[in-house]
């Protein structure tokens, strides 16, 4: 898949090849014609005569070599420090006498956490309580349900209306720690 800037897709490169190639149209002209670079035409035209159509499709553009890339036996003895004695990668670089970004390239390729996300003790990564959606662990404290009596309550309803709602729905008498209800809260026909 070509990239969003890209001018040509695998089929315009096709076209602009067999344009240069089979054709025998000018470089420039077929440059011109396609919105390309000379240099540009060029190398899809060689593509095209080195490979055919599969030379058309997008080719990675990671290198082939890295000839500057830390030893195996550097990048070795790296994860042995590190594992060994848990150090970060500013103390491995001293000890190792190499650029602590060097350590820590080294440190990310090998999928080794940081130090703050393992246990002191035993190395391991700390597991965290992660869930896949916000709202997977919502706790809600409640602290109490009101005795409201059928009809409402005195501050919906006024004292009177609110006293007369509360003695028709005995049920729903407020008790203290399964005792008798207070004095004050006892219906009108017992008092």
């Amino acid at each position: 898949m070509s990239h969003r800037n890209a001018p040509l897709t695998e089929l315009g490169r096709l076209r602009l090849a067999r344009y240069v190639v089979d054709e025998r149209w000018p470089l420039r002209r077929a440059a011109e014609r396609f919105q390309v670079s000379p240099t540009t035409a060029e190398r899809w035209a060689d593509r095209y005569r080195v490979a055919d159509a599969a030379g058309m499709s997008d080719r990675s553009s990671r290198p082939h070599h890295s000839p500057n890339r830390t030893p195996t036996r550097t990048e070795r003895r790296i994860v042995k420090v590190r594992l060994l004695r848990r150090w970060g990668p500013a103390r491995i670089a001293y000890l190792l006498g190499l650029h602590p970004s060097t350590v820590h390239r080294v440190l990310a390729r090998y999928r080794l956490a940081r130090l703050r996300w393992l246990d002191r003790a035993t190395a391991q990564p700390i597991r965290r309580c992660a869930h896949p959606a916000p709202g997977d662990l919502i706790h809600l404290d409640i602290k109490k349900l009101g005795n409201i009596p059928d009809g409402g309550g005195h501050r919906t309803v006024g004292r009177r209306a609110g006293k007369r709602n509360r003695t028709r729905t005995p049920g729903k008498t407020l008790r203290r720690n399964g005792k008798q209800p207070c004095r004050h809260q006892l219906p009108a026909q017992r008092r």
